[in-house]
């Protein structure tokens, strides 16, 4: 039981004596209770912050899977993550066109402008939108893949982006080594 003494008494340096004050005791038991109540409450009611996540595709290693998804090559722009902070990306089949070089800089304003041909040629349907695929090199740094999911998540890119680390082509990985990115 917790209590507060509030007693004075007792002799005090001029040799008067005085008149004993009688006890008074203040019993906390009750606030203390009602305290861990209350810090109890609001640690069961409020809500932590939750961790977000994006959602990531990565392909399976089995080519015969019948379920496997075809996507449209006017649809799809794949990204290949270089060295020197320098990505290359192209829209469609690879070795089809040639691929852009750029920054981490310019890229936001390639994949705005690539969602708006797309969106353009579908006449706007929600279900065929732009696909991203990324595909990380070995010289490319954690930093970079991070940096490129920010930006997809920037652009409002709704669909789930393909990481491909595994099956990056010949044709795209002379082209990097060309331009000294990979």
């Amino acid at each position: 039981m917790a209590e507060l003494d509030t007693s004075g008494g007792g002799k005090k340096g001029g040799g008067k004596v005085r008149t004993k004050k009688a006890n008074t005791k203040v019993d906390l038991t009750a606030m203390v209770d009602l305290a861990f109540l209350l810090i109890t409450f609001f640690m069961l009611t409020t809500s932590l912050s939750k961790p977000l996540a994006m959602d990531i595709v990565k392909p399976d290693q089995d080519a015969k899977d019948e379920n496997r998804l075809e996507l449209r090559a006017s649809q799809t722009m794949t990204i290949l993550l270089g060295k020197n902070d320098k990505v290359a990306w192209y829209m469609g089949e690879a070795g089809a066109s040639r691929p852009n070089i750029e920054g981490f800089g310019e890229i936001r304003k390639s994949i705005l402008e690539n969602k708006k041909k797309v969106a353009d040629a579908n006449n706007n349907d929600p279900k065929r939108t732009l696909v991203v695929v990324i595909k990380p090199t070995s010289g490319a740094k954690y930093k970079n893949f991070v940096d490129i999911m920010d930006e997809l998540n920037i652009t409002k890119i709704t669909s789930a982006p393909a990481i491909d680390d595994v099956n990056i082509l010949d044709s795209e990985a002379n082209f990097m080594k060309e331009n000294g990115i990979l």
